[in-house]
């Protein structure tokens, strides 16, 4: 891929000019066979904040698991607001850029071209911002929303005495689609969208090193290379490390609780910390081959898989069915978007704080990694066609399969109440990670389906620690994309690492404490961002017009 600071590359507008070069604060050298290539101050910072994290985590995991708890507690019950009219302000934000001039700006110069195939972009789209999600929690969030957290205070299908109520059905089932369509769908994607228009913009269109302080060149001048840039990169490392971590625990939970159903075997954090370990060295073999060779290769493997896995469910379960639950649950959402996305006035609480709230944490913690990822692959876009196209294409795809599965569980749910293993795993005995699993029990070829689901996930995780690691080592790099090798393997192991720590820290709400720790912080620098990006579009729009 083409670098702006490479002698390939198109000539970078001079209008922001700085003397910094790339690389320039870096310490290079030999350790035996490994080459280094590390900015002295971040990558420092961050691997020993990275260890230090580890160690004690390791060493006092009843006290991490409390102090996760009160993390929890004051982001989604304290914060919850603050989140909302943030990620609210996001999607209008971005909607402003499509529909005024700004849109015909094109990352990386009036005559710059995509360096990627819709297909590959879609591929490479699909893989780095959804991945693991899709599986774990497609079958999950429709039903669970539809019949326990029932947004906007939809009457349950299940009365006091646990009998079905046959006229709330119908209700529910959509708004638990719309539910989840919500955590899915725009507002994550408008997240997304803001970090990745930023490090394009600046590094494409403004030949400034491809790390996330070259942002805030506009309001920081060149002190942007010292410790305020420092600053901002590390809580970037920060929050990619603990994003991605909350998805490989998620990934390694699901995988497990997959192997449990099909062979057997035991589902404990000791077989989890296992599954992590082998799919972290299987992710170091897909960083050495690079991005090419690599996760690029995996995510197109993994999108065919994954189509293959959707058409699977949608023709041997209720096609009809699942087709038209899709669409109720898609005009609901748009129907009630408002409603949902709003920060007051609201008696749904368990639906809007345990799962809303940490959602919007979570695509804030994954900003740094998707959104350099996505910026990495956009090169030649208009900023119209960026922004709609990743709005749009991702959130339609996730639409389409959750409305599919979701479907397809919750028919099985409301036709057998009393013998349903979805029913059991989300209602009953609330097992996450094995509804995908209980809703493929009432297909055919279940031993196979359910393989291909374990396989899937364990491709995600690769991908996702792949991308990640790439991400991280950018940053740390002080903005090279050419760094050793190695170097990402460093952070491939770390991100497995802390993986662990938060599974043995107290599993699922330690991995939601460590997103939502570092999103607090990391929503202010998103805030600023917006600010740097106006700046930036409009002095390109300066130079079209001169």
């Amino acid at each position: 891929m083409s670098n702006p600071n490479e002698p390939d590359s198109p000539p970078a507008s001079t209008d922001m000019q700085t003397d910094y070069v790339v690389g320039q604060d870096n310490i290079k050298g030999q350790f035996g066979p490994i080459g280094f290539d590390i900015h002295n101050r971040v990558f420092v910072v961050s691997a020993l904040s990275s260890a230090i994290f580890i160690i004690l985590t390791l060493l006092f995991p009843e006290r991490a698991a409390s102090i996760f708890q009160s993390i929890v507690a004051f982001s989604t019950g304290t914060l919850d607001w603050y989140f909302m009219i943030l990620v609210d302000f996001f999607i209008v934000f971005c909607l402003a850029l499509v529909v005024l001039p700004y849109g015909s700006v094109r990352l990386g110069g009036a005559d710059a071209r995509p360096d990627h195939s819709y297909l590959s972009w879609f591929a490479l789209l699909f893989t780095a911002g959804i991945g693991i999600g899709l599986l774990f929690f497609g079958v999950l969030e429709p039903v669970y929303h539809a019949n326990v957290s029932l947004p906007l205070g939809i009457e349950s299908p299940f009365g006091a005495n646990g009998e079905l109520n046959p006229e709330a059905v119908a209700d529910a089932s959509a708004m638990g689609l719309a539910g989840t369509y919500l955590h899915w769908g725009i507002h994550g994607w408008a997240v997304y969208v803001v970090m990745a228009l930023g490090l394009g913009l600046f590094t494409y269109n403004k030949g400034l090193p491809f790390s996330i302080r070259s942002v805030f060149f506009p309001i920081l001048g060149d002190r942007v290379w010292g410790w305020w840039g420092h600053v901002i990169d590390i809580l970037a490392v920060f929050s990619t490390l603990f994003g991605l971590a909350t998805s490989l625990g998620l990934g390694a939970q699901q995988a497990n609780a997959g192997m449990n159903f099909v062979f057997g075997l035991e589902v404990n954090t000791t077989t989890q910390v296992i599954v992590i370990v082998l799919v972290t060295a299987a992710a170091l073999i897909s960083v050495w081959r690079g991005l090419e060779g690599g996760v690029k290769k995996l995510s197109e493997i993994n999108m065919v898989l994954a189509v293959l896995f959707f058409f699977f469910v949608l023709f041997a379960g209720p096609t009809l069915l699942s087709l038209t639950g899709f669409w109720s649950g898609l005009t609901t959402y748009v129907t009630e978007f408002l409603p949902l996305s709003a920060p007051f006035g609201r008696d749904d609480d368990a639906y809007r704080q345990a799962w809303t709230i940490f959602y919007w944490a979570w695509w804030i913690s994954w900003a740094p990694f998707v959104g350099m990822f996505i910026a990495r692959v956009s090169k030649g876009r208009t900023v119209r066609e960026f922004i709609l196209c990743v709005l749009l294409v991702p959130s339609m795809f996730i639409f389409i399969w959750m409305g599919v599965f979701g479907s397809t569980a919750l028919e099985q749910l409301y036709a057998d109440p009393a013998t349903s293993l979805v029913k059991e795993y989300v209602i009953d005995n609330y097992r996450p990670e094995l509804s995908l699993f209980g809703m493929l029990n009432e297909l055919p070829l279940t031993g196979l389906m359910s393989t291909l689901g374990i396989i899937l996930a364990l491709i995600f995780f690769i991908t996702s620690s792949d991308s990640g690691s790439l991400v991280i080592d950018t940053i740390t790099a002080g903005g090279k994309i050419d760094a050793p090798r190695p170097q990402r393997m460093f952070w491939a192991i770390i991100e497995g690492l802390i993986a662990i720590v938060l599974l043995i820290g107290g599993g699922l709400t330690a991995l939601q404490a460590g997103v939502t720790a570092t999103a607090i912080p990391f929503s202010v620098v998103m805030l600023l961002m917006c600010y740097s990006i106006i700046k930036a579009l409009n002095s390109e729009l300066r130079l079209i017009r001169s």
